[in-house]
């Protein structure tokens, strides 16, 4: 299968790439680096340099290298900027998806994958998160990826396409070749291993009075493999004939304080910390039902928090400085 990657170059879309490439499909990423590195494109693909928001570079991949199927990761990502910037992320993210949807279905396009978020539940009713549970982003970032599921379910009604869109939750953990490298670093496990490398003085947690049972916020840990391999076997369930919308998480929960102390067992380092005020937008907890997607897909979360971040302190410490 010939598989167009948006994104492919960044965190999660360059291990579904490897995945892909390893399990011989044909991929193209399609990534304007933003965020995304060359370096950790698998060496099968072929890289195109582009930009969603072109929308002539858009149909001019989609014409030359005529995708069967579409996985798209490119977004912009961050929920506290989201509060401060929403027309880039209600905007930009919905626009470029726009572009993307709209041409890979003038070229024949029939199955898409799409990287959304649990970002979507703001404070759940019930824990664990099931996919019945009722949406209410919490977050302009969450509202983008809420309308482009919205634009596929339609998409579907109309067009009889057919889409896996996955909720993750955090998605962390490294392979060999692949580790996050962010500009700037959002996410709490690479930010706490900077600490351990020397690269921070401290961590700073936000929020320290949540209702929780050491009063940090709680979320639902769960490897990128994991995570690809989903991506994978939705990609063959989808010639079933049905759209598919899963949450994607190990169904434990684990508190930015037991993070923190997770990662100091690993690296032996002592991590200091301090707290800091509550960021908008982020919920309590978040910790995904998963038994849908186990029951459908047959997937099972591999990865431990211990061996999460083991895997992410391993590619730091041979990555540095990232890519770079």
């Amino acid at each position: 299968m010939k598989v167009l990657v948006t994104g492919g170059a960044g965190y999660i879309g360059s291990v579904v790439t490897w995945q892909l490439a390893e399990a011989g499909h044909e991929v193209v990423v399609f990534d304007n680096l933003y965020q995304g590195h060359a370096e950790a494109v698998h060496p099968r693909a072929t890289l195109v340099v582009g930009d969603l928001a072109n929308r002539e570079q858009v149909e001019a991949v989609m014409a030359e290298h005529k995708p069967t199927a579409v996985m798209h990761f490119a977004s912009y990502t961050l929920v506290g900027e989201s509060m401060q910037l929403p027309f880039k992320y209600i905007g930009d993210n919905v626009r470029n998806g726009l572009n993307l949807f709209e041409s890979a279905l003038a070229h024949g396009v029939q199955k898409f994958v799409l990287s959304s978020t649990a970002n979507l539940f703001g404070e759940p009713q019930t824990l664990p998160i099931t996919e019945e549970e009722p949406l209410a982003p919490s977050s302009p970032y969450g509202q983008g990826k809420y309308i482009l599921e919205q634009i596929l379910h339609w998409l579907d009604v109309t067009k009889g396409i057919k889409y896996a869109a996955f909720r993750y939750f955090n998605a962390c953990g490294a392979t060999a070749e692949l580790g996050e490298d962010h500009t700037p670093e959002s996410h709490l496990i690479p930010i706490v291993l900077q600490v351990a490398l020397g690269q921070r003085e401290k961590i700073t947690l936000f929020g320290n009075d949540y209702d929780t049972a050491d009063g940090t916020c709680v979320r639902d840990y769960v490897h990128v493999l994991d995570l690809a391999e989903a991506h994978i076997r939705a990609l063959n369930k989808l010639d079933e004939g049905h759209s598919l919308t899963y949450n994607l998480g190990t169904g434990t929960g684990y508190s930015n304080l037991e993070i923190v102390q997770m990662v100091r067992e690993v690296t032996g380092h002592p991590i200091p910390l301090e707290f800091g005020p509550r960021r908008p937008g982020d919920p309590a907890s978040l910790i995904a039902g998963n038994e849908k997607v186990m029951r459908e897909l047959g997937w099972e979360p591999r990865y431990d928090l211990r061996q999460i971040v083991a895997s992410a302190w391993a590619w730091h410490q041979a990555h540095p400085n990232g890519y770079k």
